[in-house]
């Protein structure tokens, strides 16, 4: 459907797309232009419907009020790009598997403490698809001090990767060795194996970061391209200050660290940085 199908007022007029961006932005960090207006007016017609509201500038009334909160997190979930998938970008996970995890698997076994962040899950693929490297390799990895941490900012997203329950779709182009490390079964429920190291949060890249002690891997991928470039910088430097020397950040293919932080980091392979 067209702009020039709807009535006049469910058309996302400039004012208010511009007015929703800087929800978006404040909420997020995600920069929206112009150019992203159809794409925004697209995805929030349905919550217009489904809310009985006769146009976006009641929709804009609705978020500012202090009820609208749980709106919001629908505004969110709408400008969020939940495009995932299990074992993506497969070379993030050979290194996962062949470099980075080795020496992380011996120093939890020494007692160490190792953790690993998947910091934009989305629907859960990433983590689960980490944690079932890790257990190729570590099978006992829940009985020691190692840890993934999952977080999206979209809880939506979020309850669905906790869930561990996918269709056939997501699972048609995996080798029967990946089915079998991530599934029981022939369905598509998680192993629950996996769920021992592996913990979901609710949390905005943007705003403040509870966790403590660092991670030796984060996994940020395809995320960074969405804010406008200061706040990418400030997200790199805080991922640089969040690794520790010899730790590893695996980023998005279409993305690059920028500014301060790229001092801290020495490309190690295709979008795989090692925190020098």
């Amino acid at each position: 459907m067209t702009a020039t199908d709807l009535r006049s007022d469910m058309v996302l007029a400039e004012g208010d797309f511009r007015d929703l961006a800087a929800i978006v932005m404040a909420e997020t960090g995600i920069a929206l232009s112009e150019g992203k207006r159809p794409m925004l007016q697209s995805r929030l017609l349905g919550r217009l419907r489904a809310l009985g509201l006769d146009g976006f500038s009641a929709y804009l009334a609705l978020i500012a009020a202090p009820q609208g909160e749980a709106e919001r997190q629908e505004l969110v979930s709408a400008v969020t790009t939940n495009v995932t998938g299990f074992f993506r970008e497969e070379h993030h996970f050979r290194h996962l598997e062949q470099i980075a995890l080795p020496p992380l698997v011996a120093l939890a076994r020494a007692r160490g403490r190792v953790r690993i962040w998947s910091s934009a899950c989305s629907t859960g693929e990433e983590p689960w698809s980490i944690a079932a490297t890790l257990r190729k390799l570590c099978p006992e990895a829940g009985t020691l001090d190692l840890r993934i941490l999952a977080s999206d900012v979209d809880r939506k997203a979020l309850a669905r990767a906790e869930a561990g329950q996918y269709d056939a779709d997501a699972l048609a182009a995996l080798s029967a060795e990946a089915r079998r490390l991530l599934f029981a079964g022939q369905g598509g429920a998680i192993h629950p194996d996996l769920r021992a190291a592996l913990r979901f949060r609710q949390l905005n890249l943007i705003g403040p970061w509870p966790m403590q002690g660092g991670f030796q891997v984060i996994f940020c991928r395809n995320v960074v391209i969405y804010f406008d470039k200061p706040t990418q910088e400030r997200l790199w430097q805080r991922f640089a200050e969040a690794i520790p020397p010899g730790g590893w950040l695996y980023i998005g293919h279409s993305e690059r660290i920028t500014g301060p932080a790229a001092a801290h980091f020495a490309p190690e392979g295709v979008t795989t940085y090692r925190r020098i």
